[in-house]
């Protein structure tokens, strides 16, 4: 039989993003420093794009940028030695790790599931479906994150953290790899039965161990929970005779003029409408987020309510990730302070009480306690349940933890 060669037309489907959705997308996520940089590079270019100055307002205009973050009076704290976020720092080590457009919106995903702790708080499948792409995809990405320094930051588990930490520290031998591999033993001390695992002596497993105690459980406390860089806020909110006003921070970027005669003149109006695009949506989002967040603007952190991201993409007819790209190291300036949008958004812990808002006044309690006789977490529950949801003990447990506040023991001081 011989065989016969054919040629055949079979239909396929390619999603592809041209190069103007690319760069929406990337001028979406940049803040207004990033975008007076990304404007710099453009007049460079392009010589019918000029820029001018910000016009900096005359008037009582007074930045509180050195206190950005939610505090817990509402008020702004003076912290000009504060350390970065742990989001802030690690959306910035992003594009040198994740170069590619598709698997950034991976990472994103994953940086918006970081735990204060560092760890990551979503399972890789769960990601993967939200985002309709293969979990071995988004473990890729993930084993690119995990390369941000400090060492063990997006792990899944505490096995994993440590484990990070070794291999970083170049400790990764085989006795510690038996340590990792049964940390309920090594909790119990059980050093002779752990020696028998690893086919060495019991001085080794315990100087193993001694290295193992050196390495940070929670590396993501190294990073303050509120701080950031310190620059000039993208938005402003007032209060005025009908409500709160949201607008842009003009004094933080510089103005754009176009020469009609030149020939580059196309290529600087696409820049125009790129920047005009950025503008609306980020005002849009922020109006929205602050329209629900009123309450916290007049009272503070503690009057936060629920909000997703999912929530308020349908109620703006907008896609969740579109939403997470604006809010990304984004903040708004207010008369209490300049906050991050994205510590806007709050899971509901019932009764419209705002996970963030549970912390805040978890922050309060404890700085407002007799020293001598701190408050348990079962009193800190039952405090926090009596102003609306019901919380449980281990709740408090694990908010205390995330804004590395010690158990009442440790916070216990002698009177007088």
């Amino acid at each position: 039989m011989k065989s016969r060669t054919s040629i055949g037309i079979t239909p396929t489907q390619r999603l592809a993003m041209s190069g103007a959705l690319q760069s929406v997308l990337r001028v979406l996520r940049m803040d207004a420093e990033a975008l007076a940089a990304f404007l710099e590079e453009q007049a460079a270019e392009i010589p019918a794009l000029t820029l001018r100055p910000a016009v900096v307002p005359l008037g009582d205009w007074l930045p509180r940028w050195s206190g950005l973050g939610l505090g817990d009076t509402g008020q702004a704290a003076e912290m000009p030695q504060a350390e970065p976020s742990l989001f802030a720092h690690v959306t910035a080590a992003l594009p040198g790790l994740v170069p590619q457009l598709a698997d950034q919106q991976i990472a994103l995903a994953l940086t918006e599931a970081l735990e204060p702790t560092g760890w990551l708080g979503r399972d890789l499948a769960g990601v993967a479906a939200e985002l309709a792409v293969p979990v071995s995809r988004v473990a890729a990405v993930l084993q690119q994150m995990q390369k941000i320094e400090p060492a063990g930051l997006f792990a899944r588990d505490l096995a994993e953290c440590l484990r990070l930490q070794a291999v970083d520290a170049g400790v990764l031998d085989g006795v510690m790899a038996v340590l990792l591999d049964n940390l309920a033993l090594v909790a119990k001390a059980d050093w002779p039965r752990l020696a028998g695992l690893a086919g060495c002596s019991v001085a080794e497993i315990q100087q193993g161990f001694a290295v193992l105690r050196g390495f940070n459980p929670k590396p993501g406390t190294a990073f303050s929970a509120v701080a950031s860089p310190l620059r000039e806020p993208d938005l402003l909110a007032r209060k005025t005779p009908v409500g709160w006003s949201v607008e842009l921070n003009r004094s933080s970027l510089p103005t754009l003029a176009i020469e009609e005669t030149d020939a580059s003149a196309p290529r600087a109006r696409d820049v125009l409408r790129l920047i005009q695009t950025r503008n609306a949506t980020l005002l849009l989002v922020g109006r929205a987020i602050l329209a629900h967040q009123s309450r916290a603007l007049d009272q503070g952190p503690t009057a936060l309510r629920p909000l997703t991201m999912q929530a308020l993409a349908e109620e703006l007819s907008l896609h969740k990730s579109t939403i997470s790209r604006v809010v990304a190291g984004t903040a708004v300036d207010t008369p209490l302070g300049s906050w991050w949008l994205r510590s806007l958004f709050s899971a509901d812990m019932g009764g419209d009480q705002a996970s963030a808002a549970l912390r805040a006044r978890l922050a309060r309690l404890v700085a407002a306690e007799d020293k001598a006789r701190p408050l348990s977490d079962q009193a800190l529950a039952q405090a926090l349940s009596g102003e609306g949801a019901a919380i449980a003990r281990r709740t408090v447990a694990k908010y205390r933890a995330a804004l590395n506040i010690a158990p009442a023991h440790g916070r216990r001081r002698p009177s007088g």
